[in-house]
This record gives structure tokens, C-alpha cells and sequence, in this order.
């Protein structure tokens, strides 16, 4: 009995942990000031596939540790990378901001159509860029991403967001559609960028039928393509779901 509660105690606080980042090959580089990570696939794939992964928050790319899309990515000769510019929400500096990075990344070798991949607010992040840069996307990937900004950035990070497009929140609200990604779709179905997501139906951080589900009709509607798995009973949480999804990694491999 002891054993078994001992077993059981090991369970809970392994799945408790955050992932760990994998030691090696990690790589990090300064730009502009802000601290970009590379994890260099040791055999890339023809053309230096890249995930460009966000949030990139104190300067780690969470992702490298989830095991089975590193290591599925590093296989394929995907690398992955990812820019830490902090708690921004896709204003047209930041986005600006990002450019450096992807800039810097050209210049590195990579390919100048990286799969943008964004878990959460990351999403905000990579479809700001995203509609900006039409034409410098492979496709766009999401975990439970936000897509919306009258959802979880107005409602849950004003604070944030008002800081990162530098307006009033009247203002803001008055150019939405200026500034939301589901609101600029057009260049994006125009240069068929394929996009995926998982999503929980039980989001209540992220709701997807504020986002996702928004995002889908509204880029199918402009002639795009859009795959979506929804996970029955799931919410905003790092679980398997979302981070063994064969679905995303399928995805990824087949736009590469």
C-alpha cells in the first residue's frame, strides 16, 4: 500500500511539473535588443524549414519542451525559434518589432516562409504578424490561440494591450477592425497560407467560439483553408491534447 502511494505521489509531481526545455541545441542571439532563441534541426530539411514559435517569454520557447513536436519537428529537419519582445498583443510596432526578428532569421540561412505557431496570446502575436506579412508565410498553426482582440485581450489583458497599441481604449475600440486579425484576412486566403488549430470546447479563458471557431468561418469565407480539432470537455490547460496532438504535427510535416 505504501508503495503504491509513493507511486502515485511521484505521478502527480511529474505531472505538475512544467516542461523542461531540452538541454542542446539551443542557441540564443541578441536582436534589437531582445533575446531571440534557435533550436537548429541537426539535419534541416531542404529550404531550412521553421516553426516560429510564440510566446517566447523569458527568453524560453516553452514548445522545446514538449517532446513529441520536438522531436517530430528536429526529425523532419523543421527548427524551431522564437523572439521574446514580452507582453505584447500584436500592435503594428511590436508586429514591426517581429520583423527584425524573421529578418534576422533570413539572413541566418532559414527559409523566408516560416509555419508561425501560436499557443494562447501567441496567437495574437503570430496572426498580427501574420496579416501584415502575407506573403512570408508557409501556414499558421494554434493551441488554443487567441484570434480575437474585443476577446481575451480587451476583456482579460486590458492593461497590456492598451500599453502595447499605445491608444485610449476608446480609440482602440473605435479602429478595431484596423488592427484585429480576424478582421484582415484577405492577403492571407489570397497567398493560400493553410492554417490549423486545437481547441477545447470547454475554454473559458479563450473561448473558442470567440476565436477559433470566428477565425475559421471568417477565413474559409475569403476562400482559405482551415483545420480545426476540437477537444470535447477541454479547457486552457497544458495537457496531451494539446501538446500530442498527431493531428498539428501532421500538419506541420506536410506544409513544411
Amino acid at each position: 500500500m505504501i508503495h503504491r502511494l509513493l507511486c502515485l505521489l511521484v505521478l502527480l509531481v511529474a505531472h505538475s511539473l512544467p516542461a523542461q526545455e531540452p538541454a542542446s541545441p539551443r542557441e540564443t542571439f541578441d536582436v534589437d535588443g531582445h533575446p531571440a532563441v534557435l533550436y537548429t534541426a541537426p539535419k534541416p530539411a531542404e529550404g531550412k524549414p521553421w516553426v516560429w514559435y510564440a510566446p517566447t517569454l523569458k527568453g524560453g520557447v516553452s514548445l522545446a519542451g514538449q517532446k513529441m513536436y520536438f522531436d517530430a519537428f528536429m526529425k523532419a529537419g523543421i527548427s524551431l525559434a522564437g523572439y521574446d519582445l514580452g507582453e505584447v498583443r500584436g500592435a503594428p510596432a511590436s508586429s514591426a518589432k517581429f520583423t527584425l526578428f524573421y529578418d534576422a532569421m533570413v539572413k541566418r540561412g532559414f527559409s523566408t516562409k516560416p509555419i508561425l505557431l501560436g499557443q494562447s496570446r501567441g496567437g495574437m502575436m503570430t496572426l498580427a504578424w501574420a496579416f501584415r506579412n502575407p506573403a512570408k508565410i508557409k501556414a499558421w498553426v494554434g493551441i488554443y490561440p487567441v484570434c480575437n482582440l474585443a476577446s481575451w485581450p480587451l476583456k482579460n489583458s486590458k492593461p497590456q494591450t492598451l500599453a502595447d497599441y499605445a491608444l485610449p481604449e476608446a480609440e482602440l475600440v473605435t479602429r478595431l477592425k484596423e488592427y484585429n486579425p480576424i478582421d484582415n484576412l484577405a492577403g492571407l486566403a489570397a497567398n493560400k497560407v493553410p492554417m490549423f488549430a486545437v481547441h477545447g470546447d470547454s475554454d473559458v479563458v479563450v473561448p473558442y467560439n470567440d476565436n477559433t471557431k470566428i477565425l475559421k468561418e471568417r477565413y474559409e469565407a475569403a476562400g482559405g483553408t482551415f483545420s480545426v480539432k476540437i477537444i470535447p470537455g477541454e479547457g486552457h490547460k497544458v495537457t496531451p491534447s494539446f501538446f500530442e496532438c498527431q493531428e498539428l504535427v501532421d500538419f506541420v510535416l506536410r506544409v513544411k
